[in-house]
């Protein structure tokens, strides 16, 4: 992880008009996301979690404050992010390089070169020999893997999460956690992933950040010290438990 800012966010604000009133959704957040950095976000239902990651995609307008992405004021949709959602959205009559490829066409990008891409891709996803195969034909967790590589084809320098995992079940999710710090590892794109787990936040992040409960704000962000690669018994370290109940108690799940 370098010192360089890819995401920098400041007092950044969000209020949703609604016919019952006024939402304020998040409220003077101020954060910075570095180069190369897998930073996670947490906090309980409604704090803005996923808000902060459509305004720094540019999917959805800030009220108020500034999200500058790679030097540049946020005003309209990126093109240079990655997004993979709880949903794999995947168009169930294309196959599976057919939906990896489909950033290339709308971008109107090189179709020859980035097949070789999209191969290569599959190959890291371990979905090599399945580039004919359907939606309904692949399992919840490969049919993330495809969304993840639909996400990385373009190579965006940024790869945003929202709770990409939050569907499968326990060992799914636990078995993907490994193939997404993989991925990382060797694509070392900047990744902001969203998240309800707290084992899961921990266990991919460099740094975590909690939020408050609405109008969400930034309780602390957290420096998770501990080795890379991680591997599936890290869960089981004293440290990795105490930070867990740190950022429970800072959620207020249990007390202090």
């Amino acid at each position: 992880m370098s010192s360089k800012n890819v995401i920098e966010i400041r007092d950044l604000n969000k209020v949703y008009v609604t016919k019952s009133g006024d939402v304020n959704a998040l409220e003077n957040v101020d954060l910075d996301v570095y180069d190369e950095e897998f930073m996670t976000v947490v906090g309980q239902s409604g704090c803005g979690k996923t808000t902060i990651l459509k305004i720094i995609s540019g999917l959805l307008a800030k009220t108020s404050g500034s999200m500058m992405v790679n030097g540049h004021e946020v005003t309209g949709p990126l093109s240079d992010v990655g997004m993979v959602f709880q949903a794999p959205v995947l168009p169930k009559w294309r196959n599976v390089i057919d939906n990896v490829m489909l950033p290339v066409e709308i971008l109107g990008l090189d179709e020859e070169v980035y097949r070789k891409r999209a191969m290569e891709l599959l190959k890291l996803t371990g979905l090599t020999g399945f580039e004919t195969k359907f939606p309904r034909e692949l399992s919840g967790g490969m049919q993330q893997r495809v969304s993840i590589s639909r996400a990385l084809i373009h190579d965006p320098p940024l790869l945003l999460m929202d709770e990409p995992f939050g569907a499968l079940d326990a060992l799914t999710r636990e078995a993907m956690n490994l193939e997404l710090l993989r991925i990382w590892q060797k694509s070392r794109k900047t990744c902001m992933l969203i998240t309800h787990s707290i084992g899961e936040a921990v266990f991919l992040a460099d740094r975590v950040v909690v939020m408050t409960p609405r109008p969400g704000k930034i309780n602390k962000i957290i420096p998770v010290d501990l080795p890379r690669p991680r591997t599936a018994d890290m869960r089981l370290d004293p440290k990795f438990i105490e930070y867990v109940k740190e950022i429970q108690e800072r959620i207020g799940l249990v007390r202090i």
